[in-house]
């Protein structure tokens, strides 16, 4: 073929089959020409053994600024590309060097690197014994477009996985790489699977807190080495920007995405009803993988070390007072009580995807962990049937209150009360808004998301009395019963048979 050296191995393969062959049966069975068949059997020695060629076939095109210009912005920045070579050589010779050169720039660019440039990085591959080695990872799943109930539904996955076997356990995380979520998602994984390896490898860790002062750096430190030595394992990090230090579990990440994506294509569609069904077709999708390395799996089992006991907690406790305005501030997120909390201090358990508040041992209410919005500097999770009953007696205050966008319980609560604003004079739609929501905290939240929106998409506005009547249980009609009483001469007549 044109362009490629024959090599010593066609020479000889040429040779060993010209003993039996003609001379084109051998050259084609050794993948040469004819011709070069006919100059092989003139010469003596072999293609390695002859002085390299000094001559060139063609003129090189880029002769004449090779070494006068492009080598020396090449020593300087050894990181140029070869586009933008070839753009420098336009702008100083215009006309010269048009699109075609853009080829042999990239061969002779490759060439220069390998012999004259910088050493590269060299990757070492490992071997992973059974029992060794666990590794956790979050990993952003935005990009498969998930929706709960048509809403956009952005989180990350923390995926845990073997490094021998392969065997990964993978949980939804909406929200940071928190302390509880890997917390959280490590146990789950360790206890499903039954054991715990030698050694439990991440990165989210620095990442997460490297701008942290140094005693909150210690204290995490010690949160994270007193998990790991809960369940007999050596904590370690791979260093900061190295991914492939990780690259057990980074390569997974992505095979688990791509599997995710193709099984919502399968689907024929990313909404789900809730997030529990989102959770448990994650579920499906990890368990068909992992049934893939059951065979690995099951040597690696042996290995692992036995589970502690019990498992240790996956929640931070930190006391919280609730405030005059009925919200109470954990974490830098801020968060509503009922208002019969007021001015008590509560013992407030931070999970990563709930909240529990105690009051002298007992739990008084949960909440889901707030999530920060983007483009919000704090956290938020303002429930509305915790404040509406106040908000009932002082309606006036809905207009400017500083948590109002907070209050909404979906998209359609907003835009009424935007509707309402633009429209109706401040008094008037404050108190429709208020009225609306405590309609809603009644238990008739979705059924009047539906009847908003029916009216949002005429253009009407919301007559709080005719929704109020609309919704209301239908009184259930109570049957009226007749009771005859027998006369007293029926008792005679009776006994008078009787006898």
């Amino acid at each position: 073929m044109p362009g490629k050296r024959i090599t010593d191995h066609q020479v000889l393969k040429f040779k060993a089959q010209r003993r039996a062959q003609t001379q084109a049966a051998a050259a084609a069975k050794a993948g040469i020409s004819e011709r070069s068949a006919r100059r092989i059997e003139s010469l003596e020695s072999l293609p390695s053994q002859r002085p390299p060629r000094q001559w060139r076939t063609r003129p090189d095109p880029l002769g004449a600024v090779w070494e006068a210009e492009l080598l020396p912005l090449l020593q300087t920045s050894p990181h140029l590309s070869a586009v933008t070579l070839l753009e420098e050589l336009q702008r100083r010779h215009p006309g010269e060097y048009g699109p075609s050169t853009l080829r042999t720039l990239q061969r002779r660019l490759r060439q220069w690197r390998a012999t004259h440039g910088r050493e590269r990085t060299v990757f070492f591959a490992q071997e992973h014994p059974p029992g060794r080695q666990g590794l956790s990872d979050f990993t952003d799943a935005r990009g498969l477009g998930v929706t709960i109930a048509g809403m956009a539904f952005p989180h990350r996955l923390y995926q845990y996985a073997l490094a021998h076997s392969g065997w990964r356990c993978a949980d939804v995380v909406e929200g940071g790489e928190s302390f509880q979520a890997l917390s959280a998602g490590l146990q789950r994984a360790l206890w499903r699977l039954g054991g715990a390896p030698e050694e439990h490898r991440t990165d989210s860790l620095s990442a997460a807190f490297k701008n942290l002062t140094e005693p909150e750096r210690r204290e995490w430190t010690e949160r994270y080495a007193a998990l790991c030595a809960h369940y007999g394992m050596r904590p370690s990090r791979n260093n900061p920007g190295e991914s492939h230090e990780n690259g057990s579990v980074e390569a997974r990440n992505g095979s688990l995405k791509t599997a995710l994506g193709q099984a919502l294509l399968l689907r024929g569609s990313s909404d789900f009803d809730d997030r529990p069904a989102y959770e448990a077709f994650i579920e499906t999708i990890v368990q068909r993988m992992n049934a893939r390395v059951e065979k690995r799996l099951v040597v690696e089992r042996a290995a692992l070390h036995p589970l502690p006991a019990r498992r240790t907690a996956e929640f931070d406790e930190l006391p919280a007072r609730v405030s005059k305005y009925g919200i109470f501030t954990v974490k830098g997120e801020q968060y509503s009580a009922p208002s019969r909390l007021i001015g008590h201090r509560l013992s407030v358990r931070v999970y990563a995807e709930r909240v529990e508040c105690f009051l002298s041992g007992q739990r008084v209410f949960e909440c889901p962990r707030a999530v920060r919005p983007a483009g919000q500097r704090h956290a938020r999770h303002i429930d509305y049937r915790h404040l509406v009953e106040n908000l009932k007696r002082k309606p006036g205050a809905f207009a400017r209150w500083v948590f109002r966008d907070d209050v909404f319980p979906r998209t359609i609560y907003r835009q009424t009360w935007e509707n309402l604003s633009a429209q109706l004079p401040e008094r008037q739609a404050c108190k429709s808004i208020v009225g609306l929501l405590a309609l809603a905290a009644d238990g008739h939240e979705s059924a009047l998301a539906l009847e908003l929106e029916h009216l949002h998409a005429r253009k009407e506005l919301p007559d709080l009395d005719a929704l109020t009547q609309r919704l209301a249980p239908r009184p259930s009609a109570i049957p009226r019963v007749v009771v005859t009483l027998p006369a007293l001469t029926v008792y005679d007549a009776l006994l008078e048979v009787a006898s």
